[in-house]
């Protein structure tokens, strides 16, 4: 895993009204990518957006913005596709969405796309770390998932700290 830092705002709080002029402030403010907060009110009991904003916002926005989706969704094979041909660049899903991760990772890359893995505050970080070597970011998640304003669970800290130290896993 690459030791350098990334920096991708999240845009759900976001003016829905003027998500485009937002997220032009974004990137003309310095972030890396586009985080994309997809909940389809099953795996959280949030509900946000899905491809079609991503496809709205590729119009507007042109190639260059990475967008990372970060899949709450429960059965995230259902949206790969459409995420793909909306321009989405990282697909990143929980572990604990998916009946088999390996063949999800397989199908993300070969729809063009970059892979991300998330756990949950409960899973075990080692659960995590058995896929590494095929994915390109690692989430821990540090708050319940599907609600803003949380304070971060400082108790996932050696999480974190665990995977930054386990570079031959990344390779």
């Amino acid at each position: 895993m690459a030791s350098s830092c990334k920096t991708g705002p999240d845009i759900l709080n976001s003016n829905l009204a003027s998500l485009v002029a937002g997220c032009l402030q974004m990137l003309d403010s310095g972030a890396d990518y586009l985080h994309l907060d997809v909940m389809g009110g099953h795996f959280v009991p949030s509900i946000t957006f899905g491809h079609p904003v991503v496809e709205s916002l590729q119009k507007h926005l042109g190639q260059d913005p990475f967008f990372n989706m970060y899949m709450m969704v429960s059965r995230p094979e259902q949206w790969l596709k459409p995420m793909a041909i909306a321009g989405a660049n990282r697909y990143t899903f929980y572990l604990e969405a998916t009946e088999n991760p390996g063949a999800l990772i397989k199908d993300i890359r070969e729809n063009g796309m970059k892979v991300g893995l998330t756990i949950k505050p409960v899973t075990t970080v080692e659960y995590l770390a058995a896929w590494a070597n095929q994915i390109d970011m690692a989430l821990v998640m540090t708050v319940i998932l599907g609600f803003g304003g949380q304070k971060v669970m400082d108790n996932m800290m050696p999480k974190v700290h665990w995977l930054r130290t386990q570079s031959h896993l990344w390779t």
